[in-house]
């Protein structure tokens, strides 16, 4: 697993804790922002935004992963996700897979119990390799 200095996961956490103070909560009450270092230096935001509907309120990731296509692109490889008060929070489910997709089994994630690769957080996940696979099986 790849290291990271103090310095870079208190800069992330600084800068999910500003992304939380824009997110759009005001049906749950309950902000998210994240923040992920990319594989050239920049660090890109995201917040949740809900929605009257509910189902399809988007997630701190997703705004995350929109700002990261936004801005150039790139894989990302540090992440930190924060809620209202500023303590850290876990991806669900669905944001573990869309971090796979965008950081891969290396990415590393600041949890509750410490920092953690992705495949640890999401072991044996499928990811677009799988698809390039089943097409040259196909084949």
């Amino acid at each position: 697993m790849r290291e990271f200095p103090a310095e870079v996961w208190a800069r992330l956490q600084d800068a999910a804790r500003d992304a939380v103070t824009r997110a759009y909560v005001p049906y749950s009450g309950y902000p998210v922002g994240a923040a992920a270092l990319v594989d050239d230096g920049r660090v890109v935001t995201g917040c949740n935004v809900e929605n009257a509907s509910y189902g399809v309120g988007l997630c701190a990731e997703c705004g995350l992963v929109s700002d990261l296509a936004r801005s150039g692109g790139g894989r990302l490889v540090a992440f930190a996700c924060v809620d209202g008060a500023g303590e850290k929070l876990v991806p669900c489910g669905r944001c573990r897979q869309l971090l796979y997709e965008f950081g891969g089994p290396d990415l590393v994630l600041a949890m509750p119990s410490g920092h953690l690769p992705m495949s640890a957080v999401l072991p044996e996940a499928f990811g677009p390799d799988h698809l390039t696979d089943y097409e040259q099986r196909r084949k």
